[in-house]
């Protein structure tokens, strides 16, 4: 027997979106932890704010809907939005009923100001931190560190000279530029899109590009993030990256071993290192020069067992550049990005943890 086309209009819904999502989604614990984190930086949140004027869209909700930004890769807000609007299991993670409309994508912008000029998203990162430590999820003694390039918003065509007068406006939209034959560099040239990325590429034989340079310190028993660097993209950022960020993990009485590529087989590095009570289970370098590491290091075993590890860094980076949305930023200005970069780490920590917990 065929069934009716019938089509209604309106209908009365005694439902929430909590009924709607299956008892074992996977966002299901990733929103408790989430939440338990929230809570936690509620005293954050109401210093941030003012006690009159009119209400503006909960920094919680803001945060929940940057997240599922990252773990569904929408690419924009105002996709965000519609996704927000339509999707019952976005609704039920921010906390929206079935009744409450979705924000415009401008006002949602507008808020996510106030966040973006704050610490929150290094509170919450930690925060979040704490529950994977508490868990039993982090290792104290075995690192690794590696770096990535993170593409600018701005082209080529923007990079233009420091000292140039600004062009008259030629009526389209994408001017036609030929810098044949010109040598464009850093010092003496910056783009007018986003001044404070710097062009740089990764290697012989690669294209140059707007970039910055992000930065993660992993900790070698899950692969999980415990601290993040996002620096102006230079040829030794990686290494000062590490160096400040080992400065939190370094202990005065036991020694702790981190992890690298080739990049970071150099005496400045490894000297420093070891001035804080770090081992370096840096990979050598020996092409054409002799490597900062001796037999005395590549002859334990945890040397090998730290250069198996240290290939987990590059899932965090393949995450946060696929999926994260991280391998073109949306933002302009190192210290939007920076606060970015940390976010989807922290959304990568989440998913990770989620894994972890559910096999254990």
């Amino acid at each position: 027997m065929r069934g009716s086309d019938q089509q209604t209009e309106k209908i009365f819904c005694y439902t929430s979106p909590e009924s709607f999502v299956p008892k074992d989604h996977p966002l299901r614990p990733i929103r408790a932890m989430v939440d338990q984190a929230l809570h936690d930086l509620y005293s954050e949140f109401s210093a941030m704010y003012s006690h009159t004027g009119r209400p503006s869209i909960p920094p919680e909700k803001l945060l929940k809907g940057l997240l599922l930004q990252a773990f569904y890769s929408v690419r924009s807000i105002r996709l965000l939005m519609e996704r927000i609007q339509h999707d019952i299991l976005f609704r039920w993670f921010v906390g929206l009923s079935l009744e409450d409309p979705a924000w415009d994508h401008s006002t949602f912008s507008q808020n996510q100001e106030r966040l973006l000029r704050s610490e929150i998203a290094t509170k919450f990162f930690s925060r979040i931190l704490d529950q994977a430590k508490a868990a039993g999820l982090l290792s104290d003694e075995h690192f690794t560190v590696d770096g990535t390039l993170i593409e600018a918003w701005g082209s080529l065509k923007s990079f233009r000279p420091k000292d140039e007068d600004p062009r008259p406006p030629s009526g389209g939209r994408n001017d036609e530029v030929n810098f044949r034959g010109q040598k464009r560099k850093n010092d003496t040239h910056e783009s007018t899109t986003d001044p404070q990325s710097r062009l740089f590429r990764k290697g012989n034989g690669k294209e140059a590009k707007l970039s910055y340079m992000g930065n993660v310190l992993m900790e070698n028993r899950h692969g999980l993030v415990v601290d993040t660097r996002l620096e102006p993209a230079t040829g030794t950022a990686e290494r000062e990256a590490a160096l400040a960020m080992l400065g939190g993990v370094a202990k005065k009485h036991n020694r702790v071993t981190v992890a690298g590529d080739k990049g970071y087989d150099n005496d400045p590095f490894v000297k420093a290192a070891r001035g804080m009570r770090v081992v370096p289970h840096v990979a050598q370098n020996t092409t054409n020069r002799k490597s900062a590491i001796d037999g005395r290091t590549t002859c334990i075993p945890g040397y090998k067992i730290s250069q198996r590890l240290r290939k987990r860094v590059e899932e965090i980076f393949g995450w946060m550049k696929t999926t994260g949305g991280m391998r073109k930023t949306r933002y302009i200005g190192q210290r939007k990005v920076a606060w970015h970069f940390i976010l989807v780490a922290t959304a990568y920590n989440l998913v990770r943890m989620r894994n972890l917990l559910s096999t254990a």
